[in-house]
């Protein structure tokens, strides 16, 4: 027991422990994945939205402003901008209608995959509950057959076991972090979306006619 290391451990636990190991490193893997994608996407829809924002309030101009909105794919703000242009009813119901469609999607889009991560957060820890048991289990039922309870006969069983219990908690503490502070980008970016939504909707409503020779 003194020589074996973690991977030693590893390398020594059954079938059923190895599995749940298993399980619990593709759920790491994939949650960390998810993790490093949405910093990527929040950090440039944020940096997008922001750009166009600052060209919104700076500009008039409806078709400097839409070709402004090809540099920024990634800003909802922008794509919101670009269904509004091609509109060409000015009723305000079917400007709201079309821009709550964008909305929705846009929405879908910030919250894309963290079910996931919830999902790791909330039932990792419980599979890795299951390989402890199952790895306690199994020292018992040596200690049965050998008929002595020493520590070199239970320890290796007891710390398989209890790599399980970690492996789970390194998977699941990560997911929870991430998906509570990913939910509430998204929710913040959503609020900016829908405020937005109601600015150039007034625009829309307001101006459309002189939007559609040129400014507004």
């Amino acid at each position: 027991m003194s020589g074996d290391t973690v991977l030693t451990l590893i390398l020594k636990a059954g079938p059923v422990v190895k599995f749940v190991l298993f399980i619990l490193l593709f759920l790491s893997v994939f949650s960390w994945s998810i993790i490093f994608y949405k910093y990527r996407l929040f950090s440039k829809v944020e940096k997008e939205s922001g750009e166009f924002h600052q060209v919104f309030l700076k500009s008039r101009h409806w078709d400097t402003l839409y070709q402004s909105t090809k540099r920024l794919p990634a800003s909802p703000l922008a794509n919101l901008f670009r269904a509004a242009y091609s509109i060409e009813d000015s009723n305000k119901d079917a400007i709201r209608g079309t821009l709550k469609r964008i909305e929705a999607v846009e929405a879908v889009r910030f919250e894309r995959y963290l079910t996931f991560l919830a999902t790791t957060g909330s039932t990792a820890p419980f599979i890795g509950l299951f390989g402890t048991v199952w790895g306690i289990m199994n020292s018992f039922m040596g200690i049965g057959r050998i008929g002595t309870a020493s520590l070199a006969v239970v320890a290796p069983g007891i710390a398989e076991a209890l790599i399980a219990t970690a492996a789970g908690l390194a998977a699941a503490i990560p997911a929870v972090v991430a998906y509570n502070y990913y939910l509430s980008r998204s929710r913040r970016n959503i609020i900016i979306m829908e405020d937005f939504s109601r600015e150039l909707i007034e625009y829309c409503t307001r101006t459309h006619g002189e939007a559609q020779t040129g400014s507004f």
